[in-house]
């Protein structure tokens, strides 16, 4: 399980990543988030308008991470992934998730891949402070569930699923008591599962619905962000008549505490409350993420 044996193996690596990285680009300290469970730059549910990593327009930049989110069913979620920032306007990302399906069925597991692209088209979240227009990006997620049979048995029509955002971010520098303030709010257009975790569409639907998505974010210190987020998201396994209500989908929510001790790297735990999900309700549980920059 996640013990403090992980834990210290995440320290240790960012303290290793914090001696041997002199120079890792020029952005504002956490201005980039963390990685968020599909692999955008952003908070733990919700990618934002920034570009991963820490390059400034004239640098690459990019993150490694890992991240589990662990539920009170034994459900457990472990994503691991890549992404890349390229010259502060473009990201590229990509992630595997492996979910652990408990009891429900004994000795399997979900597997899932997430390609990310992003596209900053204006605006710039930290340095626009004399105008109200954040930076905005639009961004897509492509996701391939690799357990085609088993999410179609659950009632989906398809194991693969595009989704596409448009995002808005904006610091407010000072903005609270004199500390920094992020917001961001995201619209996505998807028909996933509980994320894509059991195939997308089902017998309510097939076609993509505009879900909304938002987080803020207080810096108690430069080095350390208190937030919290939320995320709608379909339910098209349930019918209009409340046929196979066990499928049912509610809204994730989360409070995170983000940590950024050096341009190396940053840890990420959070309480999260993901509702019923893949049969089990009250899915409240916790998530613990760590990134390294490169």
């Amino acid at each position: 399980d996640l013990s403090m044996k992980a834990c210290k193996t995440w320290m240790a690596a960012l303290i290793g990543a914090c001696c041997a990285t002199a120079y890792a680009g020029d952005r504002l300290l956490a201005s980039g988030g963390v990685s968020t469970i599909e692999g955008a730059g952003g908070s733990g549910l919700v990618p934002w308008a920034t570009i991963t990593g820490n390059g400034s327009a004239n640098q690459i930049g990019g993150v490694a991470f890992a991240t589990r989110v662990q539920m009170p069913s034994q459900y457990r979620l472990d994503v691991a992934g890549v992404a890349v920032g390229l010259y502060d306007r473009v990201e590229l990302s990509a992630a595997r998730w492996t979910f652990g399906l408990a009891d429900t069925v004994p000795d399997k597991s979900i597997e899932m891949k997430v390609f990310g692209a992003k596209i900053k088209v204006l605006g710039d979240a930290v340095y626009d402070q004399d105008r109200w227009m954040p930076q905005i990006s639009v961004g897509a997620q492509y996701k391939i569930n690799d357990d085609e049979a088993l999410v179609k048995s659950l009632g989906a029509k398809s194991s693969r699923g595009l989704d596409l955002y448009a995002t808005a971010t904006k610091v407010w520098l000072g903005g609270l008591a004199g500390r920094n303030v992020i917001t961001t709010f995201t619209s996505r257009l998807t028909n996933a599962n509980q994320f894509g975790l059991v195939g997308f569409g089902g017998p309510a639907r097939d076609t993509h619905l505009l879900k909304l998505e938002g987080s803020v974010g207080v810096m108690l210190r430069d080095d350390l962000v208190l937030g919290a987020e939320f995320r709608h998201k379909p339910n098209n396994l349930v019918t209009d008549d409340g046929t196979n209500q066990a499928m049912r989908e509610d809204s994730a929510k989360d409070v995170y505490l983000a940590w950024f001790p050096c341009r190396g790297g940053s840890l990420t735990a959070a309480w999260v409350s993901m509702g019923n999900m893949v049969t089990k309700p009250s899915q409240n549980g916790w998530y613990f993420s760590g990134q390294l920059n490169y």
